[in-house]
């Protein structure tokens, strides 16, 4: 197992490496960059040509830019003078050639250095920082809750199959399967946030104002709190693919010749279903726990995050994408890339501690 994990640390250098390359390539072709868009608000009249050059650090730009595609030729298209223009280039680092661009990105990379923002004027890492929190304990306990919940209801109804009990879960898990999680937070928020009926939970943010004056048993429930439909509005609409898996792959398990076998030797049921079905039939539903984690990290909280006015990690790089902050949205889909790999392994080395007779070295 050590020989199959240096294998995949080897690994993630070359293919973080690729991500970069292709979203870099990817962004040549893409319309409306940092200087487009502050050209339009300038000839829009939005905003002065001293402002319209002042945003985004110079050096921390500079070494993590990258090019729109656009050229001054094209860009004076819009009737500025081409030394604003030539400016504005300058400042976002978009005068070097391509590849010089792409090798000074890849060394700053590579020291976890990811420039500064070109309309925020702050350091990546920075507001990475700021963010992360948020989107992590989202994941991280909607993840928990989905598992917590799935696992003993699905082992519930494989054990009970057919039966009322499977039947009118069944229900529930169709019906909340069926339901958007923004929509159930909405739903969430007119009934319990201060909408038509009752003000119980908080609307927005993770914390109250007064947080830092609060003990620290007081910080725990407000932050629980504050989470509470946020958390219930993810959960809602993910336990019910992981509810039906671990119940299938238990019926299967239940169904094979060495659970009769063992029943016949009269081993206890509880021994039967967690000494034995347990261990096989969990194997599958483990696979999945690495993207459903970066799943609800990275895109499923999104819409929750902008719904509970939550500022994490999801909407900091979807209003990047919107801005064309390209340090924002290169570093982010660095650190994505990064956790998601990680976590990948971390989910191949739970497979061996479910079931030690799995060996990824043997395989390869």
């Amino acid at each position: 197992m050590g020989r199959y994990i240096i294998k995949r640390l080897a690994l993630i250098l070359p293919t973080l490496l690729g991500v970069i390359m292709i979203n870099f390539v990817i962004v040549q072709f893409a319309p409306g960059g940092p200087v487009e868009q502050i050209i339009a608000q300038v000839t829009a009249g939005n905003l002065s040509t001293t402002s319209g050059i002042s945003g985004g650090g110079d050096s921390g730009v500079q070494s993590n830019a990258a090019d729109t595609g656009a050229s001054s030729q094209d860009l004076g298209s819009y009737g500025l003078d081409p030394a604003l223009i030539a400016d504005l280039e300058k400042q976002f680092g978009f005068d070097k050639p391509a590849h010089e661009r792409f090798f000074n990105m890849v060394v700053n990379y590579a020291q976890f250095d990811f420039g500064t923002s070109f309309f925020q004027d702050r350091p990546v890492l920075e507001l990475v920082a700021e963010r992360i929190p948020v989107s992590i304990s989202l994941g991280l306990w909607s993840v928990l809750l989905i598992y917590g919940i799935s696992i003993p209801l699905g082992i519930a109804k494989a054990v009970r199959d057919g039966s009322r009990f499977d039947i009118w879960t069944s229900s529930v898990i169709f019906v909340g399967y069926a339901v958007p999680g923004f929509l159930f937070a909405i739903i969430l928020i007119v009934l319990f946030a201060g909408g038509n009926y009752f003000d119980i939970f908080p609307l927005r943010g993770l914390t109250s104002d007064n947080w830092e004056a609060m003990s620290w048993p007081n910080r725990i429930l407000d932050y629980f709190w504050h989470l509470a439909l946020p958390l219930a509005a993810l959960t809602i609409g993910g336990f019910a693919t992981l509810t039906m898996l671990t119940k299938n792959s238990f019926l299967e398990e239940i169904n094979k010749q060495f659970v009769l076998t063992a029943r016949a030797k009269g081993l206890a049921e509880n021994r039967v279903l967690y000494g034995h079905v347990f261990r096989n039939s969990m194997l599958i539903v483990i696979a999945g726990f690495p993207s459903a984690f970066i799943g609800i990290f990275y895109t499923g909280s999104l819409l929750i995050e902008v719904i509970f006015s939550l500022d994490g990690m999801g909407l900091l790089s979807y209003e990047a994408l919107i801005k064309r902050d390209y340090p924002i949205l290169f570093g982010t889909m660095f650190i994505f890339t990064l956790i998601g790999l990680v976590m990948h392994l971390i989910g191949d080395i739970t497979y061996t501690l479910v079931d030690p007779r799995i060996d990824f070295e043997t395989r390869e």
